[in-house]
């Protein structure tokens, strides 16, 4: 079974948090710029989908069955105040827009393929590590409105310390790297688009070709997920008919590894027919990486990979 949401009546949630987000609006930072608003439309675009994402994993399972799959008790309850999390960091988020006289973006239809307790665990450890790389990556847009920057960064942890959370309950490491991996709003943005089945609006970002994960096919099911170590091959699957560029079809193609902070590791690849790449796990990769095909062999940084070096992706890779 896959579940599907659209904007979850947020009610559902049986929480008795309380959020004095009333009493706290005079505190909360301004929008002093487009580069400000685009920061927390794609935060909000990424907020509500980990809502959504959250909201299903408490209501779609009860307690006995998160006990059954192996997760101690509490567990769902604990899900249960992550999507309570989620939730003020929407209506947080969207007050901030909403003063400034911007309108936030709204929530869309989403489609998660997960089918039980452990599924889910493992897609939201995916889909937060995005989250996190997205906040990381934005920071440095945000560096001539200091409050704003301070009210990011003040989500960051409190993401990581969910996905921690939830690493731990499946039998994986709450700390697999000394580093987390930034993410650019353009690969951010297209890897939260593979969860997403319509929209009442788009944000302005560019919507790459898609670079599908073949094998090792991510681990859903796996308690714990398995570690993919070094020189591990990993095989890619994309549409040549959909690059933006012409590519010579012997031109030799690479698989650009963004991994730890922003490191770029440029893997040259080898045909495994049309519209498949293979490249080996590079030394030294770990935690959770993002994989962009590209015709170049080195040189760009992730934000020049992200404005002409991409011929697809990010494809997600949870390595450890």
């Amino acid at each position: 079974m896959l579940f599907s949401t659209t904007a979850v009546a947020l009610g559902l949630l049986p929480l008795a948090f309380s959020h004095p987000l009333e009493k706290r609006q005079n505190a909360l930072p301004t929008v002093n710029s487009p580069t400000d608003e685009s920061v927390l439309q794609l935060a909000l675009f990424l907020e509500n989908l980990e809502l959504n994402l959250y909201t299903g994993g408490f209501l779609n399972f009860t307690d006995a069955e998160y006990v059954a799959a192996g997760f101690p008790p509490g567990f769902r309850e604990n899900v249960g105040v992550i999507a309570d999390h989620e939730k003020t960091h929407v209506e947080t988020i969207s007050t901030i827009l909403t003063n400034a006289g911007k309108t936030p973006i709204p929530p869309c239809t989403y489609k998660f393929p997960y089918t039980d307790p452990v599924s889910f665990v493992n897609l939201a450890n995916m889909i937060t590590s995005n989250g996190i790389g997205a906040y990381i990556g934005s920071a440095a847009l945000l560096t001539d409105n200091p409050e704003l920057l301070t009210a990011a960064s003040s989500i960051l942890p409190v993401e990581s310390r969910h996905d921690a959370y939830l690493r731990a309950g499946v039998g994986a490491s709450p700390f697999p790297t000394a580093f987390d991996t930034a993410v650019t709003p353009v690969f951010a943005y297209n890897l939260a688009l593979m969860f997403i089945v319509s929209c009442p609006q788009q944000l302005p970002l560019i919507d790459l070709p898609e670079l599908k994960l073949v094998s090792p096919a991510p681990p859903l099911n796996s308690r714990p997920p398995p570690v993919i170590p070094a020189g591990t091959p990993l095989r890619f699957s994309f549409d040549p008919s959909k690059f933006f560029v012409k590519v010579d079809p012997n031109a030799p193609l690479y698989i650009g590894l963004v991994n730890l902070v922003t490191n770029v590791t440029f893997i040259e690849t080898t045909s495994c027919g049309t519209g498949c790449v293979e490249a080996p796990v590079p030394p030294g990769a770990g935690g959770a990486a993002f994989a962009v095909l590209s015709t170049f062999s080195g040189g760009l940084n992730e934000n020049q990979l992200t404005e002409f070096g991409a011929l697809a992706g990010p494809a997600e890779v949870i390595l450890s």
